[in-house]
């Protein structure tokens, strides 16, 4: 068993190891094309949450880009549970990443053989949920395809969202909101927007091309959220607020127009929460 429990530890090829002596093949086809899936799960007090959502979803992503299932469920549980005692996590706070990719190529070019084997591997670590209040910008370079079927995934390709983060770097602001090709906005860098306007908490519908989100879907499902277009200019005594697995991060300014904030974001969070 791993002593210290802030280090990362990972499994992969049924070896568990610290992250600095796990390796992925150099012609894994998750590294040279991003050609995979992944979930982030969060772990409080030693508890996988929301684990079935986040399941389902790695299930129907791969189905969507037509990969081969994934893991068992059963398996996964089983060897999350193991990852967790092995990180002693079991009183504290922290994180699992499931990945899934098309596995290693013996061919270049991006076709894809058919008798190519999948790959799997897990990380796990320590993590604190976010609450933070930040400033945004809206991206002027970077927007989301609402037609396309990677949107309604979880892929391992950032690349929009590091460069949209880039963007708001530099001009002085902590993250990027994203519009769409319809020009709507749609959701941020790697989190879905939730407006709070008159007491109704809305979101970017599905169709915006935003990354159906698992704390937005159990807003959703509980009848809390809403689903609405929302235009990129906040009405005045708005709050808006990014929000993920990992986080619910009030928003305190985008562009140049400040936000109030008055709802507690930890609070609403955890609401979302099966606790």
């Amino acid at each position: 068993m791993i002593e210290n429990k802030s280090k990362k530890l990972g499994w992969i090829n049924g070896h568990w190891g610290l992250f600095k002596d796990l390796k992925v093949p150099i012609n894994d086809r998750g590294l040279n094309f991003a050609d995979g899936i992944f979930e982030t799960i969060l772990i409080l007090n030693g508890i996988p949450q929301l684990l079935e959502e986040h399941l389902n979803r790695w299930e129907k992503s791969a189905s969507i880009l037509e990969m081969n299932s994934p893991p068992s469920k059963k398996w996964i549980l089983s060897l999350i549970e193991d990852g967790i005692n092995r990180a002693q996590l079991k009183n504290i706070n922290g994180v699992i990443r499931i990945n899934w990719t098309r596995g290693e190529s013996e061919q270049r070019g991006i076709d894809i053989s058919k008798t190519s084997l999948h790959s799997f591997w897990l990380e796990i670590d320590s993590f604190q949920p976010n609450f933070e209040s930040i400033s945004t910008i809206i991206s002027q370079t970077e927007r989301r395809n609402s037609f396309s079927r990677l949107s309604s995934c979880k892929t391992l390709s950032y690349n929009q969202g590091i460069q949209a983060r880039i963007e708001a770097k530099n001009l002085g602001f902590n993250d990027a909101l994203l519009l769409n090709n319809q020009g709507e906005i749609c959701c941020a860098t790697t989190a879905n927007i939730l407006v709070k306007r008159e007491n109704n908490w809305l979101t970017p519908p599905s169709n915006s091309g935003c990354l159906p989100g698992i704390m937005r879907q159990r807003g959703i499902e509980l009848n809390i959220i809403k689903e609405a277009l929302i235009e990129a200019t906040p009405q005045d005594n708005d709050e808006w607020f990014l929000i993920n697995s990992l986080s619910c991060r009030p928003i305190q300014k985008i562009n140049k127009k400040e936000l109030k904030i008055s709802t507690n974001p930890k609070e609403f969070w955890l609401s979302l929460l099966k606790i």
